[in-house]
């Protein structure tokens, strides 16, 4: 299934976003910031890397009802689409 190219550049903006966030993570356990903090750093990482997550399966849910056998062809029926959606949930 190919994605969308403003699909394909809103997830390369939010993975970099993720990355930026990645390596702060290691700054602030290198200073020895506070627990409280990591853990909030941490937690924004997470929920960033879900969305991208989500984002990638709501594009290929949307191009499984436009083009169902364009999408079974290429080996995303809707059903393996939605599967893949359910790991991320």
């Amino acid at each position: 299934m190919q994605l969308p190219d403003d699909v394909v550049k809103d997830l390369r903006r939010r993975l970099r976003r993720v990355e930026g966030q990645v390596h702060a993570l290691e700054s602030m356990l290198a200073e020895g910031r506070e627990c409280r903090e990591i853990v909030t750093q941490l937690s924004a990482a997470t929920k960033a890397l879900g969305q991208v997550g989500f984002r990638l399966i709501s594009s290929g849910l949307v191009y499984c009802l436009e083009h169902p056998d364009d999408a079974e062809a290429s080996g995303y029926p809707l059903e393996e689409v939605q599967r893949l959606f359910t790991k991320l949930a």
